[in-house]
């Protein structure tokens, strides 16, 4: 490991740490595919309606974390909220890989940086822009990681076969958002960041070191563009959140 001023930037590419996942999570007969999806309240409905079965439970200080599996057109497929922020979403992330699952596509909201991207316009991130933490304990230092190009092969080819409007480009990952200031969000955008968000650059960091195959669908939220940010009531959209959960079920079957 390089010295650095920053500890940040002192990535260490040794492959063990000193807690490693698998040391408290064992695998279980878990699905080969799995969409970690944002939306706790189609979860609920889910399991509501007996879709979803809970097949093992992760743990933290908040309490259970359950992971669900269904069955669609004959195939396992799991299901689990992963969590909000970077850190989080990247430990649920390698316990899940530990119990078995190699495939995923998350489906998630996120605030956009354009002012013509709808509440509800599905987005498709490209590549996205490392402005958290966790995904410099992954990777070396850089600008951006992308998803694996079979994963986003899979959920465009999807979109297409439905006819869905959706908007690909590159994404803003960052850990804070009381920290999105009006200058930052201009150079995002100037960089060509259509959306931000706070996991996309850890899941595809987290997704690259341990070799399995990681991609996303958001659809457009709040909005960050103007002189004031507008909520737009963006998570009461509970029909275009079921939607999405649906496509990225499929675009994930689809690897």
């Amino acid at each position: 490991m390089e010295r650095n001023d920053i500890p940040i930037l002192e990535h260490d590419p040794s492959p063990t740490a000193v807690i490693e996942p698998s040391c408290h999570v064992k695998p279980i007969d878990a699905p080969e595919h799995c969409v970690p999806c944002f939306f706790q309240d189609v979860i609920d409905g889910l399991v509501e309606q007996g879709r979803l079965k809970e097949i093992a439970a992760l743990g933290s200080e908040m309490g259970r974390h359950p992971l669900y599996e269904m069955e669609v057109d004959g195939r396992r497929v799991a299901v689990l909220q992963p969590g909000l922020t970077a850190p989080f979403a990247a430990a649920m992330l390698e316990e899940v890989i530990c119990l078995g699952c190699r495939k995923f596509v998350a489906c998630g909201g996120a605030g956009v940086l354009l002012p013509d991207i709808h509440v509800g316009r599905v987005i498709v991130p490209t590549c996205a822009i490392r402005d958290e933490g966790t995904s410099y304990h992954y990777l070396p230092p850089g600008r951006e990681v992308e998803p694996a190009p079979e994963a986003l092969a899979a959920i465009e080819a999807v979109l297409t076969e439905h006819g869905v409007d959706y908007l690909s480009g590159k994404v803003w990952t960052t850990d804070a958002i009381y920290r999105e200031t009006r200058d930052k969000v201009e150079r995002r955008r100037e960089e060509g960041c259509i959306a931000v968000e706070m996991e996309a650059a850890a899941f595809f960091a987290v997704a690259r070191f341990r070799g399995v195959t990681f991609g996303q669908i958001l659809y457009g939220g709040d909005d960050l563009s103007g002189e004031e940010w507008d909520h737009r009531g963006w998570q009461k959209h509970g029909t275009v959140r079921e939607g999405l959960l649906w496509l990225a079920v499929e675009a994930c079957l689809r690897m």
